[in-house]
């Protein structure tokens, strides 16, 4: 009799689950996603492209990066994943920029990207001028000198610069920000929180792969 009405309950609970996750999953406009306009080139038109723009300074993105980086870390093969450091404008957010793009030069990034975070938002570091960022990377082991002209040079300036063209030209107003394929922003207005934004981006990627079948 209980394995009876289990089974029951089981059936009723697949039929209901049946019913609901469709409704779920299906994506809405302004709700989950924005479209981009116009839609943007990206770096490697073969695959998916998805741009996490942040910063070092803000404290959400702080939240925001084991977790994405988790996720990122089991992307599919036909999806690419890369980061964007935002600046808005401001003077101690451009040399956060400049700080990660010299790490990427370095080679430091992997051994350090956390660091910078931790730097910031729990041992409060003041990393918001080329001195203290110096005096900072020197003390985790990296030659001054090595670092400075990274930080200087033309590359990295340059890179810095096309971050803040790509903020004007994907519209990013806040960060973290996850764009996909050049053409959605994620929006994910009525997610509970930093945890569920993996999980609707996974779904836009979906989107933009069915975009991209019916090409």
């Amino acid at each position: 009799m209980h394995r009876a009405r289990s089974g029951w309950l089981l059936a009723i609970t697949l039929a209901m689950l049946a019913v609901i996750l469709p409704v779920r999953a299906e994506l809405a406009v302004g709700r989950d996603y924005l479209p981009i306009v116009p839609a943007q080139m990206t770096d490697t038109p073969a695959k998916i492209e998805v741009i996490e723009f942040f910063s070092y300074g803000c404290p959400h993105c702080s939240e925001f990066h084991p977790i994405v980086g988790k996720w990122a870390a089991a992307l599919p093969s036909d999806v690419t994943f890369k980061r964007v450091p935002v600046t808005f404008g401001r003077p101690q957010w451009a040399s956060l920029a400049r700080l990660f793009y010299a790490l990427e030069a370095t080679g430091d990034l992997a051994r350090l990207d956390n660091a910078v975070f931790d730097a910031l938002h729990k041992a409060g570091s003041k990393l918001y001028d080329d001195k203290s960022i110096t005096e900072w990377v020197t003390g985790q082991g990296i030659d001054a000198r090595k670092f400075t002209e990274a930080y200087n040079s033309f590359s990295v300036v340059s890179k810095a610069k096309r971050a803040d063209q790509m903020v004007q030209a994907y519209k990013i107003q806040g960060v973290p920000a996850m764009a996909v394929d050049g053409k959605y922003l994620v929006t994910g207005k009525e997610i509970k929180g930093l945890a569920d934004l993996p999980a609707l981006t996974d779904q836009v990627i979906g989107m933009a792969r069915s975009d991209r079948k019916k090409k």
